[in-house]
């Protein structure tokens, strides 16, 4: 399974969360999964890529050619492959359609952007690929709670509250994506009022 793992490029984060995405990384390396990813080489997405380098996975970067020509960031150089974008959506675009599931770790803006994107396009019926959040050391238990009340006020239905899952522990996440199986509700019954 190709696997997108979103998360933070910061390298100013706690060891905790970097420990945690390589050790979860490494696993699904060495049970055969690949990486999907936005090329960083700090971060979360530097703890994925060296998790799945570790486990003998094959690592797919994906990074807007701005990154490389004004430095933004350092990217991955153990990529198996690296697809250069023109733009940040081209870049979300590629790694949305090359996987097969999405892990999104504990992040910021861009993380969050990502997360709600892919989450948007299983609410239109866009896909039907796994979302799951790896809650490292409760980082988004707030949103867990936010997301609640956002389906309780009925801005969103509660099915859509349904469409991702969480996980505090790796094992477990990887339980679940290797054995997901897609709901089959329409995603027009995903609409409030349908």
């Amino acid at each position: 399974m190709k696997i997108c793992i979103f998360g933070a490029a910061s390298a100013h984060i706690d060891e905790i969360y970097v420990k945690k995405v390589e050790e979860l990384s490494e696993e699904l390396a060495k049970r055969g999964h690949s990486l999907v990813f936005g090329a960083g080489a700090t971060g979360l997405m530097g703890a994925a890529a060296r998790g799945f380098t570790r486990g003998g996975g094959f690592i797919h970067g994906v990074i807007p050619e701005f990154f490389r020509d004004e430095k933004v960031e350092l990217i991955y150089d153990k990529c198996d492959k690296l697809t250069y974008t023109k733009t940040m959506s081209e870049r979300k675009k590629t790694m949305e359609d090359d996987c097969d599931a999405f892990i999104i770790t504990p992040g910021g803006i861009g993380t969050f952007e990502e997360f709600f994107e892919v989450l948007t396009l299983k609410q239109l019926g866009r896909h039907k690929k796994a979302i799951v959040i790896y809650n490292i050391n409760d980082y988004y238990d707030e949103l867990e709670k936010f997301m609640q009340t956002v389906c309780e006020k009925r801005f969103i239905n509660f099915k859509c509250y349904e469409m991702y899952s969480y996980f505090n522990e790796k094992d477990e996440l990887i339980s679940y994506l290797e054995s997901y199986k897609p709901d089959d509700t329409p995603w027009q019954k995903l609409k409030i009022g349908d």
